[in-house]
């Protein structure tokens, strides 16, 4: 286990985008927990939405008082391959084969991490299932890494493989509170006195979110090939199967049949822990060979936080046509700069879409067509839409919002 590095940042950057009153509250409340260390654990420190979220709030909770840290655990290709299925197995695949082979590995990999853990914290943050079973392998050391310890569940398990979720199950009870992003996720049998509802957030002030110039938007679209005179529809996503991009594209060649000159991009980036991604993307670049207007970049093609921007920018149309979905960041990140946004009703998705008014929840490849061929063909609804998604995400997705809550979560669990 290692601990990731991170730049100062300050909460108050935040003021032009949230209103005074929300920030001051927030550092009054944070205030009561001075000095008090948190340590987040995860199993990558970048590629992911996990990643994104810590690289933006570990440095803003030191920035409130707190001593805040960031680890990773060590980890082999065989161990993220079975966490990989857990994750599938959690978002309801139950042809998902599980057997004891798997399971010891995985008790393997974790305990070669032991040794390595940081120690002296109040509160300890495990995300998601990969490190799920630190503490329970700890036994009675976990008070030396962490007095209290918190479980965060990014993926949507409202109906996962019975037998991977009863293997994980065992490992909840160290845990003095879990976090789920919908009361949906929620299996019956966590102990509903420990749960906390919260949903993700984004950064408005990353190089991912932030305000660009529109000539910044055109040249680095151009640097990809991207036509910003032409229409554009984008999806931003992992490239993973739950994300459906092979429906994105059927629903892109229904669109061309309206719009000749309709562009696609498919842009993602290729995760540490995700060992299925490469897979999915060279599958993508094979099946659109023949249509030069379907663009499939990662960050193999240097595709980082600002190219991502400017595409979301550029895009008249925003697609995630999820299948299944823990939250979704790109439907918050879109909606910030103020595009629609068409999402498969799914998960955390629903939470980010009010249908119809800030964009569209679809259910199959030609819904998801039709809705597009419509904001395509009415430009003043879609701006209508953005303006409105954008001012929901200010209400409700903004990072000091999350932030509120797991301060108020620590003051719950640690006390003051």
């Amino acid at each position: 286990m290692r601990l990731v590095p991170s730049w100062p940042r300050s909460i108050d950057d935040f003021r032009p985008m949230v209103s005074n009153t929300a920030i001051n509250e927030l550092q009054k409340l944070a205030w009561r927990l001075q000095g008090l260390k948190v340590l987040h654990i995860n199993a990558t420190e970048y590629g992911g939405g996990v990643a994104e979220l810590l690289l933006t709030q570990v440095p803003l909770m030191d920035d409130l008082g707190l001593q805040a840290h960031w680890a990773v655990i060590d980890a082999d290709e065989a161990f993220f391959e079975i966490t990989k299925s857990v994750h599938n197995a959690f978002q309801g695949n139950k042809d998902i084969k599980w057997d004891s082979t798997m399971e010891e590995h995985y008790f393997e990999t974790l305990r070669g991490n032991l040794d390595s853990m940081p120690t002296g914290y109040d509160v300890v943050i495990v995300h998601d299932p990969q490190p799920m079973a630190l503490p329970v392998l700890l036994g009675e050391r976990r008070k030396e890494v962490g007095k209290h310890w918190i479980w965060r569940c990014h993926i949507d398990c409202a109906d996962p493989h019975p037998d991977v979720w009863g293997f994980v199950r065992q490992f909840l009870e160290p845990y003095d509170a879990m976090v789920f992003t919908m009361k949906e996720f929620v299996q019956p049998d966590v102990p509903a006195d420990r749960v906390l509802v919260s949903a993700p957030s984004i950064d408005p002030t990353s190089p991912k979110n932030s305000a660009l110039e529109a000539v910044t938007v055109q040249d680095i679209c151009r640097q990809y090939h991207i036509d910003v005179r032409r229409p554009f529809i984008t999806q931003v996503s992992r490239f993973d199967p739950w994300k459906d991009p092979h429906g994105v594209v059927r629903a892109y060649q229904i669109v061309k049949e309206k719009f000749p000159d309709v562009q696609l991009l498919l842009a993602g980036s290729l995760a540490h822990d995700d060992p299925e991604g490469m897979g999915i993307f060279n599958e993508i670049v094979s099946s659109c060979t023949d249509d030069r207007d379907v663009y499939v970049v990662s960050n193999l093609q240097q595709v980082g936080n600002t190219t991502i921007n400017c595409f979301q920018r550029a895009a008249d149309v925003v697609i995630q046509k999820s299948l299944r979905e823990g939250f979704g960041l790109t439907v918050s990140e879109a909606a910030w700069k103020g595009k629609p946004v068409i999402g498969g009703r799914a998960g955390g998705i629903t939470l980010q879409i009010e249908d119809g008014r800030t964009g569209f929840l679809v259910d199959s490849v030609e819904e998801c067509a039709a809705r597009t061929i419509e904001l395509l063909e009415d430009p003043e609804r879609s701006r209508t839409m953005g303006e409105t998604g954008r001012e929901l995400v200010r209400e409700q997705f903004l990072t000091t919002r999350e932030l509120t809550d797991w301060v108020s979560l620590f003051a719950d669990v640690a006390g003051s």
